[in-house]
């Protein structure tokens, strides 16, 4: 599905659902903005998109196929850059969180956005511009800072939701011990690495702001923008460095949490090996005198009552007398 939005300069209004091939004529001013959204897309779409704004095919591959880190290529008059939205279901029975690619070629006075899947900040972004042109009179480089801020924003209340499941995980692990244990742990490191993998890309590229990024094997790729428009993007860098620290902090939070649950895991297992040996002792004097009175050889006095009462004194003493050891050496 293709839906365009236009804001035109000279007269002050968005326009929706413009002819793309008609580009070239009103695309006159250096102000004007055209928004092409692709969601849902197909193959056909596409390509006919990348054809009438001349699109290279690597660029158009980029958008037909999965990449899990975030990227930017620069093709002369316009730059690719690609980055990823997150998507969190807890309940999920496969991994709680998803990565969502999103394509955006930039141009002069364009911005075309490519993604398979929904995203609420372009929904959002969408629905103001059906009757305000507060997103698209303010500039290409404010209009892409709205989408990477509104994407940004969406990944704090997950961090608050993962705070609150190591709160509750630090309390579990001392009050029961089971697999679920396991299985929280495991899944909070997936999540935190997976925000990780997504958002440190994203830092590197908006980090490198006119000439302070790194290079590629297809030429510059730092991020260069208006002097104007740098404090924005230097807040949204503060944004993805508050996230990053987040999760170092979380995923240390975790690793201590697994250790502590596996050194009580450890403790217990000692615990319960040392009561058995404390009563494997106690038995074994006598099972060795039960077993050597039972023999079928005759003893004297095996016959006399006070025999079997005095071997059954004898063995309680026995058995009081290591107990009262175990106690002092504090066994049990």
């Amino acid at each position: 599905m293709i839906k365009t939005y236009f804001y035109s300069y000279e007269d002050r209004k968005t326009h929706h659902d413009v002819n793309l091939a008609d580009k070239d004529h009103f695309l006159k001013h250096e102000k004007d903005l055209l928004w092409v959204d692709l969601f849902q897309f197909s193959e056909l779409e596409l390509k006919q998109v990348a054809g009438i704004f001349g699109f290279h095919p690597l660029a158009v591959e980029d958008c037909l196929h999965y990449s899990p880190r975030a990227k930017l290529d620069n093709y002369g008059d316009y730059d690719l850059l690609l980055v990823h939205a997150l998507r969190y279901d807890e309940g999920s029975a496969d991994d709680e969180i998803e990565l969502v690619q999103l394509d955006i070629f930039l141009g002069r006075n364009f911005v075309v956005t490519v993604h398979h899947q929904t995203l609420p900040v372009l929904g959002r972004m969408a629905r103001v511009s059906l009757s305000s042109p507060a997103y698209l009179n303010q500039g290409v480089e404010f209009f892409l800072y709205s989408i990477i801020d509104g994407n940004t924003d969406e990944i704090f209340p997950i961090l608050d939701r993962i705070n609150v499941r190591i709160d509750e995980l630090e309390d579990e692990i001392y009050d029961q011990s089971s697999s679920a244990i396991a299985e929280e742990v495991l899944a909070l490191k997936r999540t935190i690495l997976t925000i990780r993998r997504a958002v440190m890309p994203q830092k590197r590229i908006f980090a490198g702001i006119n000439g302070r990024g790194q290079t590629n094997g297809r030429g510059q790729t730092r991020f260069v923008i208006r002097e104007e428009s740098k404090p924005y993007f230097l807040d949204l860098v503060d944004h993805m460095e508050r996230i990053t620290d987040s999760i170092d902090q979380f995923r240390d939070l975790v690793d201590t949490a697994q250790t502590t649950y596996y050194s009580l895991i450890s403790a217990r297992t000692n615990e319960t090996i040392r009561l058995l040996t404390v009563f494997s002792t106690l038995f074994m004097p006598l099972t060795f005198l039960t077993g050597f009175f039972g023999m079928n050889v005759p003893f004297p006095y095996q016959h006399s009552g006070l025999a079997t009462v005095a071997i059954t004194m004898m063995l309680l003493g026995i058995v009081a007398i290591m107990l009262v050891v175990f106690k002092r050496l504090k066994l049990f």
